[in-house]
């Protein structure tokens, strides 16, 4: 065609990066003619133009563009907030932070390290931690320093923001330092001596910070200062030994050989109601959000409505179980028992209609806990079995102990087992659901200080509290753990006294096995004898 020049002809100039062209003065007056007209335009029309500018220019240019757009749309919003009197806005953004990000956040800028400062954010961090991790609750109470929390502290000392810096890293410390004594098992020990006149041997307990509330195999409930280790009550009522407590703000709940339940007044020790139904030991109950499990060697489960103390009525009784029901825990779901028959039941709460069994024990079933979805079972067969309640599968089993596993807790990182054999063991929880963990890494430690078996325990993040046959109740604190001068001292008063006594040195006897029958029942512990 005439006139046109070929492609092939075209030069493409591509402007040199860092180079700014020169412009002339009829490019100038077209722009500002332009821009003119741009600005009279409404911010649609000027966003539709611009777009269609872009779409005309090439990749170059939209990479020129790009550099010249990134820091128009970057906004110090924390820095900007207090200029125009929102403090507390940037404070309230920068709260969702964890521990890391605050300690970047704090080398951001002199602005940022001054609105986490004046904010007091690593205040409220250590505040919301000890709101919701019961580990953080224990130490600020324990270590006393949640009093400069939640606004308690004094007028006189209102620590500072750097205060607060400092005390977080060392509650980190302090916290680790507590998790290796339980894998290591350096504890300090403390011994409450029963001193039964008759028969020896405490079943059950439970215990608060101020307290521990007893059962013994006397048939008397003992409640123990849990600060000096005093015995300030005895409850007395019951004609065979108590076999199974448990208590709230308001009343103590006790189940007997003598095949009763009673109920007792928490502060005053007055026994307030007295229950008739089993016609054999009640070996175990639960009772929670105005519901009562009890279970007994009668073989059968009985639920009940618990209004008051004064107000208890039986609402339906569970048959199934083919031996003595050693064991029953519930929650909004389901009731799980355990028996000497080798299986594990499961029911509705709501209908009390029998749901599914889980199998695998190879003898009876003496303790159990359940919680969420997890099920753990210590047997007479000396297995921990773990399992998944809503398919019934088992996700582990649990060897160590010599003899039957009698008492059994988790929370969600360790496993705590006692047995016949004098032994607790601490297991690690985490691994024992990993299928990839091997089994011989399970079991973190053994506590060997009792003499007899050991019946009950429970325990925290920070002890465990322990009764046996040996009729002592062991309390272990892994958060203050002895020193070796404490421990010689320790071993030095107990030669003396050993050696007063005119007797040789305790040593662990060895514990009859009573395991030889296929099922663990009532009668295997001898309660009466």
């Amino acid at each position: 065609m005439t006139g046109e020049t070929p492609v092939s002809d075209v030069e493409i100039s591509t402007p040199t990066p860092g180079r700014k062209e020169t412009t002339d003065d009829s490019f100038n007056e077209e722009k500002e003619v332009c821009v003119q007209y741009f600005d009279n335009w409404t911010e649609f029309n000027q966003v539709d133009f611009v777009e269609h500018l872009l779409s005309r220019m090439c990749h170059y240019q939209h990479g020129q563009i790009n550099s010249f757009l990134k820091p128009m749309l970057q906004r110090d919003f924390i820095s900007a907030l207090p200029a125009k009197g929102l403090d507390h806005v940037a404070e309230q953004i920068l709260t969702y932070l964890d521990a890391p990000c605050l300690c970047r956040a704090e080398l951001v800028c002199k602005e940022w390290q001054r609105v986490i400062s004046e904010g007091m954010l690593w205040k409220k961090l250590i505040e919301y931690k000890v709101r919701t991790n019961t580990m953080w609750r224990g130490l600020a109470e324990r270590r006393d320093w949640i009093k400069y929390l939640f606004s308690r502290g004094s007028k006189e000392y209102q620590p500072n923001h750097s205060f607060f810096r400092q005390l977080y890293p060392g509650i980190i410390t302090d916290i680790d330092n507590i998790e290796n004594n339980w894998r290591s098992g350096k504890h300090q020990l403390q011994r409450i001596h029963c001193r039964s006149e008759n028969s020896k041997g405490v079943y059950c307990l439970q215990y608060d910070d101020k307290k521990i509330v007893s059962g013994l195999r006397d048939n008397t409930i003992k409640l123990w200062d849990k600060s000096t280790l005093e015995c300030k009550r005895v409850l007395n009522g019951h004609t065979g030994s108590v076999l199974c407590l448990q208590y709230d703000e308001h009343v103590i709940v006790t189940g007997s050989s003598d095949s009763t339940v009673r109920v007792w007044d928490v502060n005053t020790g007055e026994m307030t109601n007295t229950l008739i139904h089993h016609c054999e030991a009640v070996l175990h109950l639960r009772f929670a959000d105005g519901m009562m499990v009890t279970c007994s060697k009668d073989r059968s489960i009985a639920v009940w409505d618990m209004q008051s103390a004064s107000d208890i009525n039986l609402r339906r009784v569970l048959v199934g179980h083919r031996a003595a029901v050693n064991v029953v825990d519930f929650d909004d779901r389901y009731i799980v028992s355990a028996s000497g028959d080798r299986t594990i039941k499961v029911w509705s709460t709501s209908s009390c209609e029998f749901v599914r069994t889980l199998n695998g024990h190879r003898r009876g079933i003496a303790c159990l806990q359940y919680r969420d979805r997890l099920v753990v079972s210590g047997s007479s067969d000396n297995t921990i079995r773990l399992w998944d309640i809503e398919c019934g599968a088992c996700l582990r089993t649990l060897e160590g102990h010599e003899e039957l596993v009698r008492c059994i807790r988790f929370d969600d990182k360790r496993i705590v087992s006692g047995a016949y054999d004098g032994k607790i063991k601490v297991w690690d929880l985490t691994a024992a659901l990993d299928p990839r963990s091997p089994s011989p890494m399970l079991c973190l430690k053994t506590l060997t200080e009792h003499t007899g078996r050991v019946f009950r325990l429970q325990f925290d993040e920070f002890q465990i509290v322990s009764s046996s046959h040996d009729d002592t109740i062991l309390i272990w604190d892994f958060m203050r753990p002895e020193t070796e001068a404490d421990i010689l001292a320790r071993q030095s008063i107990e030669d003396r006294l050993v050696a007063s006594q005119n007797r040789p040195m305790r040593f662990p006897q060895p514990v009859t096995n009573l395991t030889s029958s296929s099922s663990f029942s009532a009668s295997d512990i001898n309660f009466n004898k």
